[in-house]
């Protein structure tokens, strides 16, 4: 059997996970997905990249070990996951004992290499992205990533020759012009090579949390090479499942981190006489009115609850359909109902449901004897031809086009032949309308299966059928006779929101100022048992301590608030909330999908905000 390897980037869980690591993993499932139809044993690995002074920093802040600290935090990117419905073969964590074997081995080999040597590394680092930056790539003397300060750091370190393999890397790249993709993010790598190439400082010593190196346990190994690691440990380095799997056939990244991967990765590779992957895929960012989504800077739109909204389905689709794969696109609340409103309810779900109700009720939901409509078949198998191909040139959005363009044209086709009106005066034609327009929705179960795989194991129960495989997805084969189940909506209509109604009696501003508005601390916060959106925070006022229920957990995890400053109403009525004595309210400033809670942090505790 033929293998497919597909790896995203592994996230760094110093956050909870927001809408742009969702984008990856979906896309990632897409393709994954549509190997297996095909055919293909797949291994599809994601995970968290678990070690860094940054991690070390973030635990502390919550008076958390950082490997208990990683253990909460990654278990949200699985559950991401897990809720998206990807279909993961590996989640890996650069913790597990496994990875840190594999990655001991491989810095053992630079080593036999002659590629690694002892030196001073002094520069600068940006802790944000764990990237140690020349001077001249910085913007305003901030990380060009972060937008943040970087730290200059003098230590004695390891170095790793990778000045060595920039020739080699350069041909590699000139004489594979799909081994970077899109053109433009080649042209990029291309356009940075062309400047001397540095080695690279592989190890760390003022941070303990990382994997000691064989050599020298002092030394901290750099977390970008422990991280790269995985995509060999995932698949079992240096055993038979490792040879059998690699080269990855396709790396997915961000355009943020393709040095590290395109650069780092490949001289790691070269170095230890691997070979290169195949493909590396690197797709732009989501934005939301013109930002980049990122947790440094608190700009984060939570999947899980776009997912519980709207449907998991609704979402995968949203994310392909709207950004084109491999530029930046935009999400917006308003733009993924519209596509569920027209797209997947108005013109698939209206098709499905059309013609599976007409089979259910006018034939007692057996398919009629009737006549294959070949120009038809014809048409759809050229469509599902161009959508394959394009699959296969990981041109994912436009595939989506191309089958989804079937589900309009299949209600163009029902409407022309009008059963309705046809099943009295013309009964063959109706026969054979809903034929050819059942077989037409079995093409659309199949072939939207790996963008929204639950909906199209709904859509197969309703059919009566199993998908099995890509192959024979554009034939009309469901004969005359075969039975359906009962038909159930695929898609519901979601309304926007009324805007409020202006009331009568509004409070004046004599009586907003009557309220005790005050900044305290957050010194404990935890869920509130029995309910998914309740956190119960214990604020310090100065002198005084209050506890304060607030409807937040959706957007903030707990352990993220502690130590956090927030503006509360200290002088309202007690009141209980799921069992819990609320003594003041939370306020918040509401922008967009995002609550913002913290203040400027020169405010002192107990200040009274007018």
């Amino acid at each position: 059997m033929a293998k497919f390897y597909i790896s995203t980037a592994i996230d760094y869980p110093s956050m909870a996970p927001h809408l742009g690591h969702a984008y990856e993993k979906v896309c990632a499932d897409v393709l994954a997905r549509f190997k297996r139809l095909q055919g293909f044993e797949v291994h599809f690995s994601t995970g968290t990249d678990e070690h860094g002074l940054k991690i070390q920093r973030s635990a502390e802040r919550i008076g958390k070990k950082p490997k208990e600290f990683v253990d909460l935090m990654s278990s949200k990117f699985e559950k991401l996951c897990d809720k998206l419905n990807i279909s993961y073969d590996d989640f890996i964590r650069t913790t597990e004992k496994r990875h840190i074997e594999v990655a001991r081995l491989i810095f053992e080999k630079l080593g036999q290499t002659g590629d690694v040597y002892k030196g001073v590394y002094d520069g600068l680092y940006c802790t944000e992205c764990e990237t140690f930056y020349p001077e001249k790539e910085l913007v305003d003397g901030k990380c060009p990533v972060h937008r943040q300060k970087v730290e200059r750091l003098k230590e004695e370190c390891y170095f790793f020759r990778m000045s060595k393999y920039q020739n080699k890397i350069l041909r590699h790249i000139e004489k594979n012009p799909d081994f970077i993709q899109p053109e433009g993010r080649r042209n990029e790598i291309l356009s940075r090579l062309k400047e001397p190439l540095k080695d690279l400082c592989i190890s760390r010593t003022d941070f303990d949390w990382g994997i000691p190196l064989p050599i020298d346990g002092k030394h901290i190994l750099y977390v970008w090479a422990d991280a790269l690691i995985n995509y060999l440990t995932t698949i079992g380095y240096p055993t038979d499942k490792f040879k059998k799997f690699w080269p990855a056939d396709v790396h997915l990244i961000g355009k943020d981190i393709s040095w590290h991967h395109c650069v780092i990765w490949s001289s790691l590779l070269l170095s230890t006489g691997l070979q290169l992957p195949k493909k590396i895929f690197v797709h732009g960012f989501v934005t939301y009115k013109g930002e980049k989504l990122s947790k440094s800077k608190g700009l984060v739109i939570d999947p899980i609850h776009l997912a519980e909204e709207y449907s998991v389905d609704a979402l995968r689709y949203f994310l392909v359909r709207e950004i084109s794969f491999g530029q930046d696109g935009a999400f917006s609340e308003e733009g993924l109902r519209a596509r569920l409103n027209t797209e997947l309810a108005d013109v698939l779900g209206n098709f499905v449901h059309r013609v599976l109700t007409f089979t259910q009720d006018r034939f007692g939901g057996k398919v009629p004897e009737g006549k294959i409509d070949k120009e038809l078949e014809t048409e759809v198998g050229e469509r599902i031809g161009k959508a394959e191909k394009l699959l296969e040139e990981l041109k994912i959005t436009q595939a989506l086009e191309e089958i989804m363009a079937l589900a309009g044209r299949g209600n163009e086709y029902f409407q022309s032949c009008r059963p309705w009106a046809a099943i009295k005066s013309d009964p063959k034609k109706t026969a054979d309308c809903i034929l050819n327009c059942v077989n037409l929705v079995k093409v659309l179960c199949i072939a939207l299966q790996p963008f929204m795989p639950s909906t199209c194991d709904r859509l197969a129960e309703q059919l009566n059928l199993k998908i099995t495989g890509w192959t024979g997805v554009e034939k009309f084969d469901i004969k005359p006779g075969h039975r359906i189940q009962k038909p159930l909506i695929l898609f519901k209509k979601i309304q926007p929101q009324d805007p409020p109604q202006p009331k009568s009696g509004l409070a004046t501003t004599k009586e907003l100022n009557k309220l005790d508005i005050r900044i305290g601390n957050v010194t404990k916060a935890e869920r509130v048992q029995g309910s998914e959106k309740l956190l119960k925070l214990e604020v310090e006022l100065a002198n005084e301590r209050r506890t304060i229920v607030a409807g937040i957990a959706d957007h903030y995890p707990p352990e993220e608030l502690i130590g956090k400053q927030v503006v509360i109403v200290i002088n309202l009525e007690p009141v209980k909330l799921m069992g819990v004595k609320s003594e003041g309210m939370l306020l918040a400033a509401v922008d967009g999908e995002k609550i913002s809670l913290t203040v400027d942090r020169s405010v002192k505790s107990g200040t009274k905000v007018k």
